[in-house]
């Protein structure tokens, strides 16, 4: 019984408490809200100062985003640069210039259950593009790309993603049965030297690339 008392009376005095602290903290309120009526001119001053820390934030965020539309206009990479990324930071320097060129919903995807498209894009004339990004560490002295990987991609990059364009690209070299496959599946490869144009700022990628569809009807 002592045992029951004891914790129904904690229970109480717990009740009490929160009581207690719930109380203080509406007396605090109404007494700031009492001060705030009185001193009208605070809540000038409140709204003042909120005013231009928002505006400044709003300034700041806006430069913010036109300097970064100005770099990924300027956007530039050297053979070297792409060289030594780490193969998923490839991909994304891949949208990267999908975006300096226009692309402005370009995307990474690639990774786990990705189904052989690494980057996708849609180009300002509407076409949509499934990109495979293959890294070399040595680049054109690496291990080329082969045919397993072209089948891959083309086998999901028009059910799955509805693509009007689809690319290979990569810092190194095809092996040479992959052109004559790609011709046969109407699929489009940008090696390393095409890479090196395009990435240095010639021109945008379809401008380089023989045979590009043009956009669908109705687009």
């Amino acid at each position: 019984m002592r045992r029951r008392r004891s914790r129904r009376q904690q229970h109480r005095d717990n009740q009490l408490l929160l009581l207690g602290f719930a109380a203080a903290g509406l007396a605090l309120v109404w007494a700031v809200i009492s001060w705030l009526l009185v001193n009208w001119w605070a809540l000038v001053i409140i709204g003042a100062l909120a005013a231009v820390v928002g505006t400044v934030w709003v300034h700041r965020y806006r430069q913010q985003q036109a300097w970064n539309r100005v770099r990924q206009q300027a956007l530039r990479y050297g053979l070297p640069q792409l060289d030594a990324l780490h193969h998923r930071d490839f991909e994304y320097a891949i949208r990267d210039l999908m975006r300096r060129d226009g692309c402005t919903d370009a995307r990474q995807i690639g990774g786990a259950g990705d189904n052989g498209a690494d980057v996708l894009a849609t180009d300002p004339l509407g076409r949509s593009w499934v990109i495979q990004v293959k890294h070399r560490r040595d680049g054109d002295r690496g291990s080329p790309v082969g045919t397993p990987d072209l089948q891959r991609v083309n086998g999901t990059a028009r059910q799955l993603y509805g693509a009007d364009i689809v690319l290979v690209v990569t810092n190194g070299r095809f092996s040479t049965r992959c052109a004559p496959l790609a011709q046969q599946l109407h699929m489009h490869l940008a090696d390393r030297r095409t890479l090196a144009t395009w990435a240095g700022g010639g021109r945008p990628l379809w401008e380089l690339l023989p045979k590009i569809p043009p956009p669908r009807k109705g687009r």
